[in-house]
């Protein structure tokens, strides 16, 4: 075996590993702070990388200028999302709040549809240089700017949530919102900031994803479904297994994808994911769960 390919192999799976941890990440917050899961998770990482296409393509606005705005862009979606999806259906049982995530889902893509057309469209990369070469493995910049995003985020998170007095007003909010309440948290505002937080993660994993995977109708569909494997194998609603479980699956997925085979790529996330549970039902850091009889 050449030991550079397998390298290089690594690095690409680890970057795309970072893409479903960001999106799992939101996947995981909203579990948190709703009890829901939301199945538009996927379809915020299209809609940013939409966002920049328009930015760039349609307005001309220069490529920083561009991903500034569709950041911002996603933070202002993640407030409309939430009072417009959630926000009417927050009293009501679980069920009618998912069927609600899947039908923002449904007219999300096909309205990008009607817009865009079906024909992907392609966006540059965040730095103009392809990358360099490393002891046989090349190291593309696309990639390289992927894993440090995700490094930067996850850091930031645990610094937001471990040392803010906002961040524990959202983690109280997700542990027990009723408690929460007559603590005097404003419950509606940080489930709000939640889903602001989570379409900004999956609008800026799309905007770094789009260069490499192409800007497409069906794109957040498939992050979406490996993202969901990485919160389930990692923990259903634990954050640290939402990006190991993330990294995992792109990890085993590259490898998988150069030794066995390459059509088979995105059903190796599920294979990963069947195997893990029979071990591991509770996923990596999942709570183990005993009842009496």
């Amino acid at each position: 075996m050449d030991l550079a390919n397998n390298f290089q192999v690594l690095f690409q799976g680890l970057a795309l590993g970072s893409i479903y941890a960001l999106v799992a990440l939101g996947f995981v917050l909203i579990i948190r702070a709703t009890n829901v899961v939301n199945f538009a998770q996927g379809d915020f990482a299209m809609v940013g990388a939409y966002t920049l296409v328009i930015f760039l393509n349609y307005l001309k606005v220069p490529y920083g200028w561009a991903f500034l705005l569709s950041l911002l862009s996603m933070v202002a979606f993640g407030l409309v999302f939430n009072y417009g999806v959630y926000f009417p259906l927050r009293n009501r049982p679980y069920l009618p709040v998912l069927i609600s995530t899947l039908g923002a889902s449904i007219f999300l893509q096909n309205s990008a549809l009607a817009i865009f057309g079906p024909q992907p469209k392609l966006i540059p990369k965040v730095l103009n240089f392809d990358g360099f070469q490393v002891a046989g493995v090349f190291l593309d910049s696309q990639y390289l700017v992927i894993l440090v995003v995700t490094m930067v985020c996850v850091v930031f998170q645990y610094f937001f949530f471990e040392h803010t007095l906002l961040g524990k007003k959202i983690q109280a909010t997700s542990q027990d919102k009723d408690m929460a309440r007559l603590l005097g948290i404003p419950v509606a505002l940080m489930i709000a900031i939640t889903f602001i937080y989570s379409a900004a993660l999956g609008g800026l994993a799309g905007i770094l994803v789009g260069p490499i995977l192409f800007v497409s109708i069906g794109m957040g569909s498939i992050i979406a479904l490996k993202a969901f494997a990485a919160t389930i194998i990692g923990g259903f609603g634990d954050v640290k297994g939402a990006i190991v479980g993330g990294l995992f699956i792109g990890v085993v997925e590259s490898f998988a994808a150069y030794y066995v085979s390459v059509p088979y790529k995105d059903a190796y996330a599920f294979a990963i994911l069947f195997v893990v549970l029979i071990f591991l039902p509770q996923g990596f850091f999942g709570e183990k769960i005993s009842q009496k009889a």
